[in-house]
């Protein structure tokens, strides 16, 4: 069965165009102009037919994307991609710590757009490594299982969160890069985006670290990257 994406698109010229070339790439596409619907098609699906996959864009009337993607990622751990028609910094970390995994900027390239697709969802699909249980103080991590406990207490993390801080345990205090962590959890080579793991390693340590603003775990190594101390 072809993957199925959600477009939410207000623009039905860009909508129709996405979900043509999508759907050329073997993917069921379904498309709606607003939040509101959008989230109506989400939540229907759920029960029957979930979205492995969704595209929103930021600039939409009535419930923006920022919002709409909050509403989908608490119910789900799907990839979710951000269109923004600016490179703003604040728009690209607004769509991120809004929960989002990566983003695109208008104008893009389809082809552009389908290897980040095939990415996420060859990570999603993907199954985990063979080490059941790593520890790190009152940080456990059941790698195979998908559960995450700090002081006893299971953690909500995004999928992204949680490969990303299964990447870093894996590899303990042994600094890893940006590129190296791009290339690892979002396959990207030239695609890439430093922001993409600096975002997501400030909201991981707001749900790891027992005290975010002084992290004990996660350790940035200036000017190197990141790495995970026992």
């Amino acid at each position: 069965m072809s993957s199925k994406i959600l477009v939410i698109e207000d623009d039905e010229r860009i909508r129709t165009s996405m979900t043509l070339s999508l759907e050329d790439e073997g993917y069921e596409v379904k498309g709606a102009p607003n939040g509101e619907q959008a989230l109506d098609m989400f939540s229907l699906a759920l029960a029957t037919h979930p979205f492995e996959l969704a595209i929103i864009d930021i600039m939409l009337p009535g419930i923006d994307g920022f919002d709409c993607c909050r509403v989908i990622r608490r119910q789900s751990v799907l990839p979710i991609i951000m269109v923004t028609a600016r490179t703003d910094t604040h728009d690209v970390v607004a769509g991120l710590e809004a929960g989002a995994d990566d983003y695109v900027t208008k104008p893009f390239e389809p082809k552009e757009l389908a290897a980040r697709i095939r990415a996420l969802l060859r990570r999603a699909h993907a199954t985990n490594g063979s080490t059941s249980m790593l520890t790190f103080g009152e940080l456990e991590i059941q790698v195979e299982a998908g559960v995450v406990r700090l002081a006893g207490t299971e953690l909500h993390l995004t999928r992204t969160e949680f490969l990303l801080l299964c990447e870093l345990a894996t590899n303990p205090n042994k600094v890893l890069s940006r590129e190296q962590l791009l290339e690892r959890i979002w396959s990207y080579d030239y695609f890439g985006d430093g922001r993409l793991v600096d975002v997501h390693i400030r909201r991981l340590r707001t749900k790891v670290e027992l005290d975010a603003a002084n992290p004990r775990h996660i350790i940035t190594v200036r000017g190197l990257g990141y790495k995970l101390a026992p």
